[in-house]
């Protein structure tokens, strides 16, 4: 493990894979502070630029974009009092009121340190967990293979936002629009109505960039050039020793930000929940353990801790299930998937022997891009703040251009670009009607692998569907999908008060 390891630092730190990686982070980091651009948009946007790249050097650029996004939207909740990304929600709890009473600095260094630290913890887990997990997945069949995809499919759509029914239609039209083109099996052309280019069905990348970058330009759109943009306030580096918190002060944050990385991580490894779900969680846990929760939402720094800890540890925990057993944990991880089938890798339990020089360089990539962020996001906070003032009616024509630049270079089609806009359309739907995007995206994903092993479990089982319950894992996640969609069912008959809704609502 230390040779693989020290091989992939090795890799890293070649001056043009270290150079993109700066960059990325940087870029990264922009999306992530300016609110209505996103991490998923920024990786879904760079993707295409991966092509001529290597896999080190296109994945290593993919997961800086990653890190440096999802700490990017702090930048944004502490300054604006706007979360840059759906990650930094509970950010703007405390860091909104920090700011205004001139702690913004103290509130901006505990916000970049414990991202810092929850991201580091996360790729600690994953480096260690990943491989053993790999292992036992290497044991799994069609039957194994159908049942996690059921059981990532009915967790994404019960747990999403919104109602369960939203979720599930998501799920299943995002499962339907997967199965457009050629059959796995028997090689049968479907819902391609004569059309040549759907052959092929739609490809991952026209379908990510169109549900969140071309959906989310439509949007901001729609509210026209007069909307109102909040103006980043200053704040003064004079006289700031370190990253303007005292020692004192962090060892007592060492519990909170403990917890909150262990639920940011837990959260992250369930597919499609995503951080947006951690930093809330983490926040409402942290209120009640706190000696003084009265103080929340009045400017306590334990209200910033645990919502960076846990939106970053969420890194880890989502690139855990997508390394191990190529089901992506979030939106992010979902489009990473497409970085790696580019360069023809599969990701799964074999990925750990066949590319393990590959695994280890990601895992470097994570750590180097993860300290990078650490300096770049809080020595650089002047040139971050003038880009927040960028107004959107410039920005967002310049990024829909990179869409459709992107769309084409996937395969030279126009039928690719016509594909963004229109499931650009189709987000913009989703957003109006209030469904959450994540399910379709994890459905698209997902579908091809449920309806592949069904179709080759069956075949092993002679058309006997017995065989999916008696098979102890199997049957294992099938019983837990079933668990989830009936606790959905009961707790949305309750009328009980939830915490997370009260701490919404104020």
């Amino acid at each position: 493990m230390l040779e693989l390891l020290q091989q992939g630092f090795g890799a890293v730190f070649s001056l043009n894979i270290l150079l993109l990686m700066v960059i990325g982070v940087a870029v990264g980091i922009v999306f992530g502070a300016v609110p209505g651009l996103s991490a998923t948009m920024a990786v879904a946007l760079c993707l295409p630029l991966t092509f001529t790249m290597g896999p080190q050097a296109g994945l290593s650029l993919l997961v800086a974009l990653f890190i440096g996004a999802t700490s990017g939207g702090l930048i944004s909740a502490i300054l604006l009092k706007i979360p840059g990304t759906p990650s930094s929600i509970a950010t703007v709890f405390d860091g909104g009121p920090l700011m205004e009473q001139g702690h913004g600095v103290k509130a901006l260094g505990v916000g970049i340190v414990f991202s810092f630290l929850g991201t580091i913890f996360s790729i600690a887990a994953l480096m260690f967990i990943a491989p053993q997990l790999a292992k036992v997945a290497l044991r799994f069949g069609p039957h194994e293979y159908f049942a996690i995809a059921v059981f990532s499919l009915t967790l994404i759509a019960t747990l999403s936002a919104g109602s369960m029914a939203k979720g599930l239609f998501a799920g299943a039209l995002g499962f339907a629009v997967s199965t457009v083109g050629i059959a796995p099996v028997e090689a049968v052309r479907r819902f391609t109505f004569g059309i040549t280019e759907l052959n092929g069905g739609f490809a991952m990348l026209t379908v990510m960039i169109g549900m969140f970058a071309v959906a989310e330009i439509i949007k901001v759109a729609e509210r026209g050039r007069t909307a109102s943009q909040g103006k980043a306030q200053s704040v003064s580096m004079k006289n700031i020793k370190g990253f303007g918190f005292s020692l004192k002060e962090f060892r007592e944050q060492i519990p909170n930000a403990s917890r909150s990385g262990l639920i940011g991580l837990a959260i992250g490894i369930l597919p499609g929940i995503g951080a947006g779900t951690s930093n809330l969680v983490a926040y409402i846990i942290s209120k009640k353990r706190a000696k003084n929760p009265e103080t929340y939402g009045k400017g306590n720094i334990g209200g910033v801790v645990a919502s960076e800890t846990a939106n970053n540890a969420g890194i880890g925990g989502a690139m855990l299930p997508l390394m191990t057993l190529g089901i992506p944990g979030d939106t992010v991880t979902a489009i990473l998937l497409g970085g790696f089938l580019i360069h023809g890798i599969q990701p799964g339990p074999l990925l750990f022997i066949s590319q393990a020089p590959l695994v280890y360089t990601i895992f470097a990539a994570l750590i180097v891009s993860t300290v990078l962020m650490l300096f770049m996001e809080f020595y650089g906070l002047r040139l971050f703040i003038k880009l927040l003032d960028v107004p959107k009616h410039i920005l967002l024509p310049i990024i829909l251009v990179l869409c459709v630049v992107g769309a084409f270079g996937l395969s030279s089609r126009l039928f690719d670009v016509w594909s963004i806009l229109i499931f650009g359309l189709l987000g913009y739907v989703f957003v109006k009607a209030g469904m959450p995007a994540a399910p379709f995206i994890i459905g698209f994903i997902l579908g091809p692998m449920a309806e592949t092993n069904l179709r080759r479990g069956l075949m092993l089982s002679d058309g006997n569907f017995g065989a999916f319950l008696s098979n102890p894992i199997a049957a294992s996640f099938l019983g837990l999908a079933l668990a989830f969609v009936i606790w959905q069912i009961v707790s949305s008959l309750r009328t009980k008060k939830s915490p997370m809704n009260e701490i919404l609502r104020t």
